[in-house]
C-alpha cells in the first residue's frame, strides 16, 4: 500500500514520504522505537496489550497515517499513532471503504472521534 495522506496534523517533507510508503515500514519503525503496543477496540473501550482498557478521555491521537492500495483503493486503511495519559504509545490500525466492519453506532467510528487529536509540531515522533 503506498501512503496516500501523510498526517492530518503536519505536513511531511518529500525526503519523509519518499522513506515512509509503506504501512509495514512504519509498523516496523513503531516496533523499532518500542511503540508497537496495539490498541484494540472491545465494547469497553480501546484495549491495550498492557491488560489495561481505555476512554476516549485517556487517550491522545498524536500522529495520523491513511494508505491506499495501488491497483485496488478498496485496500484502504487509517494507522492511528495514540498516547494514553499512563504513558504508553502505540495505536490502532482501521479499514476503510469495503474492508470496514464497523457497523453498529456506538462502536469504533464514534470512540475513534472522541479522542482528542493533538498535534506535535515540534517533536520528531519517529525520526521520519
Amino acid at each position: 500500500m503506498d501512503i496516500a495522506f501523510i498526517n492530518y496534523l503536519k505536513p511531511i517533507t518529500m525526503i519523509q514520504q519518499e522513506e515512509m510508503t509503506t504501512l509495514s515500514t512504519v509498523l516496523e519503525k513503531l516496533r523499532i522505537k518500542k511503540m508497537d503496543n496495539e490498541f484494540r477496540w472491545t465494547p469497553e473501550g480501546f484495549h491495550a496489550s498492557k491488560g489495561k482498557n481505555y476512554q476516549p478521555e485517556d487517550l491522545k491521537i498524536i500522529k495520523t497515517y491513511r494508505f491506499e492500495g495501488d491497483s485496488d483503493p478498496s485496500e484502504s486503511s487509517i494507522l492511528y499513532i495514540i498516547e494514553a495519559n499512563d504513558g504508553l504509545i502505540g495505536y490502532s490500525l482501521d479499514a476503510y471503504g469495503v474492508y470496514s466492519n464497523h457497523d453498529d453506532e456506538e462502536g469504533y467510528d464514534n470512540f475513534i472521534g472522541k479522542i482528542h487529536v493533538e498535534g506535535r509540531e515540534d517533536e520528531v515522533l519517529l525520526d521520519l
